[in-house]
């Protein structure tokens, strides 16, 4: 940068920056308004000052100044000379010089960017694919009109770039956000419903309109290249005059200029098989703040049922721990955060008073008995507790599970000696072979997907097998067992032993 162009940004750090920048902004105001000079009363007429308006002194010297560093222009004004005495009379009329409009304009681009504010925004959707409808009538015409494909084209990159921009500052100044709200409580729990509320309905708008911008790219494709091609050719008609090449370069420009801004409007919505759509991400990242925001808030209610934050204090105790003047104060304030030193309460034959800031190795060894090793308790007083016999309740469980081992034996027996046969021919059972028989019936029919449908299942244990097929509509079955009737559908079964 130049020393005249780095004059252009001393007003910004002076000492009357704010005078200076109120003048400025006069200018500014006066250029939006297309008005091309001011004279020093028309500004401190319509100028904002940040308090009272500076004399006509002050002001002519902020001028002064302003036109020495580059940012002003001054010339003489002898439109209101009507005496002798007003044209020897500093007259100046005043204007932004070119290096000054670009300060003005990088400054508000600046500002504006600091003062953006990320949004999620669902009218976008709407309008993207409102756009790619108009392409793709456009698309289907004999000759499609280039004004209108060029129109389209460039209000769908507009459309797509605001929701692009704004959603990236969203995203980047929720995180900042949920990190901010974790200390103040009421904000936080004013804030939870309404962001909770406006990022659901973004999501269910997103993935609604998302399948359907996606179907739209997808149908738009195969016609794009002469769309791409006819808004490249009128843009390249407002080049310069030049030679055939200079205008092929110019109309080549514009058309890869197209195609890459084509190319990522596809992969926002549509994935390229090795990433996964921008959408889908942007969708993802908004799912997620919402239990990262619900985590804030459990953590906020943890705090108000008093519960202790661990980290906080043990980030507090550090800081305590720095503050200590000497090591004595340090240790004694190890005692009393951990009370793990000294260990007297293990009432352990220690001989000698061992100062607690001994360290490990140079204390003197102790004898630590093997169950307060090994188990952290020391041994009970006393003599050793009584063992209970407990052989009788064993062999009475042993009994208890050979008959009941028995009676599931018989039970198999049973039900594979009758073969392949129908209910209603099953014969009479007995509880065991009843109860197997349901669990064999239960893991057939939670099989079977329509009740005409023959199934054939293995049961919990793999040792049996059943083949289950039902019979026409209408036939009963009727079981007599030992704890009561059994009667539905008829079916055919067999029950097969698994080798």
């Amino acid at each position: 940068m130049k020393l005249r162009d780095a004059d252009l940004f001393r007003h910004v750090s002076a000492d009357n920056a704010a005078l200076y920048r109120a003048v400025l902004d006069g200018f500014s105001a006066a250029k939006r308004a297309f008005r091309l000079h001011l004279r020093p009363d028309d500004l401190l007429r319509e100028a904002r000052w940040p308090g009272a308006p500076p004399s006509a002194e002050a002001l002519a010297q902020a001028l002064d100044q302003l036109v020495a560093w580059g940012n002003l222009r001054a010339q003489a004004d002898t439109a209101r000379v009507a005496t002798l005495e007003d044209f020897y009379r500093r007259r100046l009329l005043y204007r932004l010089t070119p290096g000054g409009e670009a300060v003005e304009a990088g400054l508000a681009a600046y500002v504006t960017a600091l003062a953006r504010r990320g949004e999620l925004q669902t009218v976008a959707l709407d309008d993207i694919l409102a756009r790619l409808t108009t392409l793709r009538l456009l698309a289907d015409q004999a000759a499609p009109d280039a004004p209108k494909v060029h129109e389209a084209l460039r209000d769908l990159v507009h459309v797509f770039e605001g929701l692009a921009r704004h959603a990236e500052v969203f995203m980047a100044d929720l995180s900042r956000t949920l990190e901010l709200q974790r200390a103040e409580l009421d904000a936080v729990m004013g804030f939870k419903t309404r962001l909770i509320d406006y990022l659901e309905r973004f999501i269910r708008e997103l993935v609604e309109r998302a399948g359907r911008i996606a179907a739209a790219l997808d149908a738009l494709q195969p016609s794009i290249d002469g769309l791409l091609d006819l808004a490249a050719a009128r843009e390249a008609g407002d080049a310069a005059p030049g030679d055939d090449a200079d205008r092929q370069a110019s109309r080549a420009l514009k058309r890869t200029a197209w195609v890459e801004r084509w190319q990522g409007i596809r992969l926002w919505f549509l994935s390229d098989g090795r990433l996964p759509a921008q959408a889908e991400l942007l969708r993802a990242a908004a799912r997620s703040a919402i239990p990262r925001l619900l985590s804030a808030v459990s953590a906020l209610n943890e705090r108000r049922a008093g519960r202790s934050d661990r980290s906080a204090d043990f980030r507090r105790l550090a800081v305590w721990f720095a503050q200590t003047p000497h090591a004595g104060d340090a240790h004694r304030l190890w005692r009393a955060a951990f009370g793990l030193s000294p260990a007297r309460h293990l009432a352990l034959a220690v001989v000698d008073d061992v100062p607690a800031s001994t360290p490990w190795g140079a204390a003197p060894p102790l004898t630590i008995q093997p169950r307060l090793r090994e188990q952290a308790r020391l041994p009970t007083r006393g003599g050793p507790t009584l063992i209970r016999d407990r052989s009788q309740a064993r062999a009475l469980l042993a009994a208890q599970m050979a008959e009941q081992n028995a009676q599931l034996t018989r039970a198999r027996e049973r039900l594979t000696a009758a073969g392949y046969t129908r209910l209603s021919q099953l014969g009479v059972l007995d509880a065991a072979a009843f109860r197997l028989f349901l669990n064999l019936l239960g893991e057939a029919l939670s099989a079977q997907q329509q009740p005409d449908q023959p199934v054939e299942r293995s049961s919990a244990d793999g040792l049996l097998r059943v083949r289950l097929t039902p019979l026409v509509d209408g036939t009963q079955a009727v079981i007599e067992t030992e704890l009561g009737r059994f009667a539905g559908r008829d079916h055919l079964i067999e029950v097969m032993a698994v080798s």
